[in-house]
């Protein structure tokens, strides 16, 4: 018999103390058992005359409820009906909280998430300790839900609803004195009077009467008028679809289940959420969205090796090698998370000029409120830079980030292990130089690495940590450690040419080209391309990333997969013309000053002589032919073995490039539509190449009625 999550114990004066311990796990959740142990409870507690008030608390130190079980959710697919019967059921258990004959105080410390702070919110008060990690909020859009147990109804009548309705589509959280401040909760005090303070609270609401008026006010509408109403959601409604360009369902179902029930008695706004939440859970967003929650959290517990007797070493010194943006950036990360990082260049100038970059994101960081003077203070005493090799002797990892040559690098690493120390780990930033190939010029080939990070290196998440042919489990489990240490997602990727990302982007960005000269437009490209999700089109992409860098990249995987590939004049034509995209302010559009980019009459002319043809696309030809070829290389991936889980290739792809995440990936994108359908597809365009090919991993599976993830 399973050990009970919920224990009730009678404190002096009768008042009841529901405590949640889940056991076998650090995080209580909301799953069906815990809930139906929930409601035999609450059924219990309407008894008990006697008692004189409840507090809810939960009996694991930082973490109070982190919402529903999305393992139950992400799962099995239930009907319509049991899909209802599970939401009423949910709401009935909550609601009767509401209803006890005495007042209810949910004493709130750490995590207060989704399910828990709508069960929170069915108790007369919220009281928040001040622990780091005490937050509160309804983050179900992130994840493609909405709140289904009250969320969008109760939180609007706490708060007023336009505060809720920035909280709820935005999947927004809260720290205590915020709480307290728009009135989530009562008050903000230290963890050690958190129970205390909530006896203190119950007196009072009971010798007050408050507890009667805060039932009856939660109960009403919330009264706007229909000008307050409409100007609210309009605002609200553009606002969501600017941010998520209608391409995420659940923030605008959110919004329209607090526009409509706010303005009516609670039990009816109730059921106004069921029908907007029912569709949305049962819709591909939500499982693909909830997917990619349980993909990130194993990458998050995935030490990087197999062998789970190899621990990664700490590490206390990191030494990175280049000021250049990616070298500034690299060390800004270590510097930011406590890591004191040596930054070397040979060049003073561009040390200088790297040590500024690195403060003025550090600033940026306190111009948003994302950290405070004292912290950028800290962390630039952090920082050391040096301008000789000889200053990195005591660094027990070393990243080199130094320009994209070969013959450079290696001269450098050949330099550095007469300095470093037997144990230290170098690695490589290398985007696309062969880890295995650079290691035959080092001694100790085994303690050398790729740790490509992405540029910008503060924002973008990921790092692939490259395994050469004779790179141990031990620098592997270090550099994946270290990397989780610095806030970033590591994935594992064993040495090929373009690594994971890029050996995937490249398809996508080749085919663009192609598409271009054989009479594509280039709006036309990037428009089919965010319209499918992603953040920018591919020729912008291209401006972004440089012209100059996308055709050095490109010439490397197209030595290496030439037969799989198309060789376009384009690129070479416009880095000829110094049109080298965004830096130089022009490449496929022009940019002048605040321009994001403008159609440019001497482009036109550079591309009419690359044309070798005129005709015009459909959207779902573009779509088809942009993503296709990313897809076969995908599979083409897993086949080598360059990453040992399909998840590694969908996150990879949405961590790196910004794949999107309602469509869960390129792997789980081919599972949704169904591999036989896929090959369908495919075969439209086989006689352009093999980039068009179904890879035989795509035909089994396809054959056998499976997907990349049902193998």
């Amino acid at each position: 018999m399973s050990q009970a999550a919920l224990r009730l114990e009678i404190l002096d004066g009768n008042v009841g103390l529901l405590i949640f311990d889940q056991p076998g796990s650090r995080a209580n959740t909301l799953g069906q058992a815990v809930l139906a142990e929930l409601s035999a409870l609450v059924a219990e507690l309407g008894k008990r005359t006697e008692l004189t008030g409840l507090i809810l608390r939960s009996g694991k130190p930082g973490m109070f409820i982190a919402g529903a079980d999305l393992r139950e959710l992400g799962g099995a697919r239930p009907e319509p009906e049991q899909s209802r019967q599970l939401l009423q059921g949910g709401l009935a258990t909550f609601g009767a909280f509401e209803q006890l004959p005495y007042p209810t105080v949910a004493a709130i410390e750490g995590a207060c998430m989704g399910g828990g702070l709508e069960l929170a919110m069915c108790f007369d008060f919220r009281l928040v300790s001040t622990h780091p990690k005490t937050e509160l909020g309804l983050p179900e859009t992130k994840v493609g839900l909405i709140p289904g147990w009250g969320g969008t109804q109760r939180l609007p009548r706490l708060i007023g609803p336009a505060l809720a309705t920035e909280m709820i589509c935005a999947g927004e959280t809260v720290k205590p004195a915020r709480a307290v401040q728009i009135g989530l909760a009562f008050d903000a005090v230290p963890s050690e009077r958190l129970q205390a303070e909530a006896l203190r609270l119950l007196a009072w609401a009971r010798e007050s009467g408050a507890w009667h008026e805060v039932r009856q006010k939660k109960q009403q509408p919330v009264g706007l008028s229909e000008e307050q109403a409409s100007f609210l959601f309009a605002v609200a409604r553009a606002q969501v679809l600017a941010k998520t360009r209608g391409q995420f369902p659940a923030p605008l179902a959110a919004l329209e289940a607090i526009a409509g029930g706010v303005n009516l008695p609670l039990a009816e706004g109730l059921k106004i959420e069921s029908e907007k939440f029912l569709p949305v859970v049962a819709g591909p967003a939500a499982r693909n969205l909830i997917a990619v929650f349980f993909m990130n959290q194993r990458l998050q517990k995935d030490p990087g090796v197999s062998n789970s007797a190899v621990q990664p070493r700490p590490i206390k010194l990191v030494g990175v090698l280049g000021a250049g943006i990616m070298g500034a950036g690299i060390a800004g990360a270590y510097i930011r998370r406590g890591i004191p990082a040596l930054l070397l260049d040979s060049n003073p100038v561009a040390l200088e000029k790297g040590v500024g970059a690195i403060a003025k994101v550090l600033q940026s960081r306190v111009d948003i409120g994302r950290s405070t003077a004292a912290e950028m203070v800290a962390a630039l005493a952090r920082l050391s830079t040096t301008t000789t090799l000889q200053a990195m002797a005591d660094r027990e990892v070393v990243v080199e980030a130094v320009v994209e040559n070969e013959a450079v690098k290696v001269k450098v690493y050949q330099q550095l292990q007469e300095i470093l120390s037997p144990d230290a780990i170098l690695a490589s930033n290398t985007s696309t130089i062969s880890i295995t190939r650079m290691a035959r010029s080092v001694r100790r080939p085994e303690q050398f690495a790729g740790m490509h990070f992405f540029n910008p290196v503060d924002r973008m998440q990921l790092v692939e940590v490259i395994r050469g042919e004779q790179t141990s489990d031990a620098t592997v489990a270090t550099l994946v450690a270290l990397a989780k240490q610095i806030g970033k997602t590591p994935i594992v990727v064993r040495d090929c040419p373009g690594f994971l990302v890029n050996r995937i982007l490249f398809p996508y960005i080749n085919e663009s080209l192609t598409l271009l000269e054989e009479g594509a437009a280039p709006r036309d490209l990037d428009r089919v391309a965010t319209g499918f999700g992603m953040p920018m089109g591919p020729i912008t992409l291209n401006d972004l990333v440089g012209l100059d860098t996308s055709l050095y990249a490109g010439q490397v995987i197209n030595d290496a997969f030439s037969e799989r590939t198309t060789r376009s004049k384009i690129l070479q034509e416009l880095v000829a013309a110094g049109r080298l995209g965004q830096k130089s302010g022009a490449g496929f559009y022009s940019y002048g000053k605040g321009s994001r980019g403008q159609d440019d009459p001497a482009f036109e002319v550079i591309l009419a002589r690359c044309r070798t043809g005129e005709r015009a696309f459909t959207a779902d030809e573009i779509e088809e032919r942009l993503f296709l070829p990313m897809l076969t290389e995908a599979s083409r991936i897993l086949m080598e073995g360059i990453v040992r889980d399909p998840s590694d290739v969908d996150m990879g792809l949405i961590l790196g490039i910004g794949f999107p995440t309602f469509r869960g990936g390129i792997l789980r994108w081919a599972d949704a539509i169904g591999l036989p359908r896929v090959l369908q597809k495919l075969q439209k365009y086989e006689a352009l190449g093999l980039r068009f090919q179904p890879t035989e991993q795509m035909r089994q599976l396809a054959a056998a009625g499976k997907g990349f993830y049902s193998a």
